[in-house]
């Protein structure tokens, strides 16, 4: 008896005038040379077509439901309609931008959740687009909270983490000035990003005890108070509770210290205070290779860590390296089957 077909991946059409369509097109060309899991993609076939053409890809496309996508994905690149015009040109967002990224975004969730779908692979949006349409949520990671939590009825806190083979980070915070971070950041709001983290590395990345080494806030975590107060009084205070709850939590841990090789080898993930703190080590490491992943969502979300590059769109010069771990990371993580973390 033939084993069941795993099921495919939902690819996010993203900013249809960006860089996504480009990188989705170029991937499934390769398929087969970088062995590549089936995925669809949530677009219009007639605007693939168009943008194929555009960057000279012989490229057939099929209109498919997700349960299909599997089979028609070795003879053409699978697409679910989304029933909306897409009529972008690359480097230029229009009047259909906006629907059509929302849309391939809420089909993508609803496919996972029915079980049509493995995971949710999301190309690129530009927020500015989504705004001046109207769009509420501060970005990708908050719509996917809601829509999940619409869907569960049960409360979703997202937590965003950048992973590569090389070094995985969390931001606490994320896209705050600097002068904010200070009010913002809490010992409850450490506790609950390193909860969650120290969770989800269990159930989807199968590390039985996930170390988290959590990065002080101020120059040599604070020197006990002589360069800031926070790192004694907030950032300490959230280790040893996590480290009460049974998870492995080191620091405040001086940031300057933090990401070379041998510090690397000792953690699994670093807990950031802030987002330049998080991202400008692992973008130096693994520019091409990083994955953004969604954790605490009831469903595996991966995602480029680029943008919409739209300086580039359209001119068959993009990198697909992203892209490409995304999906192969978004496979592995539908594929695993999750642990649970020791009692403490």
């Amino acid at each position: 008896m033939n084993a069941p077909r795993a099921l495919p991946l939902a690819v996010t059409l993203g900013e249809a005038a960006g860089i996504g369509p480009d990188l989705t097109l170029t991937l499934w060309l390769k398929r087969t040379e970088l062995n590549l899991p089936a995925f669809y993609i949530l677009a219009a076939a007639d605007f693939l077509r168009r943008r194929a053409g555009l960057l000279n890809l012989d490229i057939p496309v099929a209109r498919v439901e997700p349960e299909e996508a599997a089979d028609a994905f070795a003879r053409a690149l699978p697409v679910v309609e989304l029933g909306l015009r897409v009529g972008a040109a690359p480097g230029r967002p229009d009047e259909t931008s906006a629907p059509a990224a929302i849309a391939s975004i809420r089909r993508a969730v609803a496919d996972v959740l029915a079980g049509r779908a493995a995971a949710v692979v999301t190309n690129p949006i530009a927020k500015n687009v989504l705004y001046r349409s109207g769009f509420a949520e501060p970005g990708h990671t908050e719509f996917l909270a809601a829509l999940a939590a619409q869907s569960t009825q049960r409360p979703v806190r997202p937590v965003m983490m950048l992973w590569s083979s090389e070094l995985a980070v969390v931001p606490v915070t994320i896209h705050l000035p600097l002068r904010a971070i200070f009010a913002h950041l809490s010992t409850d709001l450490i506790v609950e990003t390193g909860r969650i983290t120290a969770r989800d590395l269990a159930a989807r990345f199968r590390i039985p005890r996930p170390r988290l080494a959590v990065a002080a806030l101020n120059p040599h975590a604070g020197e006990d108070g002589a360069m800031g107060e926070e790192d004694r009084d907030v950032v300490a205070p959230a280790v040893a509770a996590l480290k009460a709850e049974g998870i492995d939590a080191r620091g405040p841990l001086p940031a300057d210290t933090l990401f070379h090789a041998a510090a690397r080898a000792g953690y699994d993930v670093a807990l950031c205070m802030y987002h330049d703190q998080a991202l400008i080590p692992i973008k130096t490491l693994a520019f091409d290779r990083a994955v953004n992943v969604t954790l605490g969502l009831p469903f595996v979300r991966t995602s480029p860590d680029h943008g919409t590059a739209f300086d580039i769109a359209g001119s068959g010069r993009g990198d697909p390296s992203s892209l490409l771990a995304a999906i192969k990371l978004a496979a592995r993580l539908a594929a695993a089957k999750p642990i649970a973390m020791p009692a403490p």
